[in-house]
Parts: C-alpha cells; sequence; structure tokens
C-alpha cells in the first residue's frame, strides 16, 4: 500500500528543489515572477526558495527581484480570489442551499470580514499558506480592495525585507531567514493587532 503522506513529502521537496535549481537559469527572473503568482493560489513552494539565492548571486538586483515576487505575488492572490468567488458560487452555495445550511456560510463570511484584513496581512508575511487565505476571502466575499491593499501591503513587506537583509548581509544572514524570519513577521503581526486591541481599549 503507498504511503500517501510520505509521497507528498517526496514530492513536495522534488518541487522544492526544482524550484531552487531555476535561481540560477539565465531567466531566472521570469520564473521568479512564474512561481510568485503560482504559489499564491495553488503552488505548494514559496517564492522564497528562489529570491533568496537569486538576490546572493545578484545583490544589485536585489529590490528588482522583491518588486517582481512582489507584484506577482499579488497578481496570484487575486487569481486566487477569483477561484474562491467562482468555486462558492458555483459549488459550494448550491450545496450548501440543499442543504439548508447557507445561513451557517453566511455567517462565517461576516466574521471573517471582520478580521479578514488582519487574515491576509498575516499570511502576506507569516508561514501561513498565503494561497488558503486568498482562496477564503473570494469565497467569503472579502471587500476586493481591502483584500489588493492587504497583499500589497503584506507581501511587499515580506519580499522587501527578505532582499533588504540579503542584500546588506549576505550570505550570513541566509540561515537566520531561511529558519527564523517567518516567525519574526508572525510575532511582529501579532504584536501589531494586540497594539492596535489596545489603542481601542484606552
Amino acid at each position: 500500500m503507498l504511503d500517501l503522506p510520505k509521497n507528498k513529502a517526496a514530492m513536495i521537496k522534488i518541487l522544492y528543489n526544482k524550484t531552487m535549481e531555476l535561481a540560477g537559469h539565465p531567466q531566472a527572473i521570469y520564473f521568479l515572477a512564474i512561481v510568485s503568482f503560482i504559489e499564491a493560489s495553488f503552488f505548494p513552494i514559496p517564492p522564497d526558495v528562489m529570491l533568496i539565492p537569486m538576490v546572493l548571486m545578484h545583490p544589485s538586483r536585489a529590490w528588482l527581484y522583491a518588486l517582481v515576487a512582489t507584484i506577482c505575488s499579488v497578481l496570484g492572490g487575486i487569481f486566487g480570489y477569483l477561484i474562491g468567488a467562482f468555486s462558492y458560487e458555483q459549488f459550494a452555495q448550491p450545496i450548501l442551499y440543499t442543504l439548508g445550511k447557507e445561513a451557517q456560510m453566511a455567517s462565517f463570511s461576516q466574521k471573517y470580514n471582520e478580521v479578514g484584513l488582519w487574515a491576509v496581512i498575516t499570511a502576506g508575511v507569516s508561514p501561513i499558506p498565503f494561497k488558503v487565505i486568498t482562496i477564503m476571502s473570494g469565497a467569503t466575499n472579502l471587500n476586493f480592495m481591502v483584500f489588493v491593499g492587504a497583499s500589497l501591503v503584506s507581501r511587499g513587506i515580506r519580499f522587501f525585507i527578505v532582499a533588504g537583509l540579503l542584500n546588506f548581509y549576505g550570505h550570513e544572514i541566509k540561515v537566520f531567514i531561511e529558519r527564523y524570519l517567518n516567525w519574526v513577521f508572525m510575532l511582529f503581526v501579532i504584536l501589531l493587532i494586540f497594539g492596535f486591541i489596545g489603542i481601542k481599549l484606552i
């Protein structure tokens, strides 16, 4: 019998290695654009896998690479948003209506929309899969401009900080970025959220 978890892990490892190899391709910037786009809607490997070695190989292009990753990731996020909106209206909504569960989905959508801004920002800079939030935002009809704005800010913060750290510190900072930066971003978002809550309570 096939061990599905092991096969899935092996497949992701292969994709990871293939994606990393593309960083050394003469047309790497175009592959970075493609990976950044598809990662925001369905691809499991984050753009950082290409962005990090590309910046280390060409530090003078760090900001260009970060810009490409940001723009294409946001565009990919919009695609994911449309997937969520389309798939919900075409498939999930009729099923929920038949089962009499449309009210529960409406309630969930309302609750998600109340925190949607923070959900997008958190996923944009943290280890949370961005694609999950892009699709969910479309399915719950999160305000499109809020979604795009939050995506642009969060993805920009993530990629420009990565590119900046590598540009200034080079290989010395690589291990820190790969192991800990996602969690630093997550802590930053949590502190920011608590800060806004504190301001409202004052």
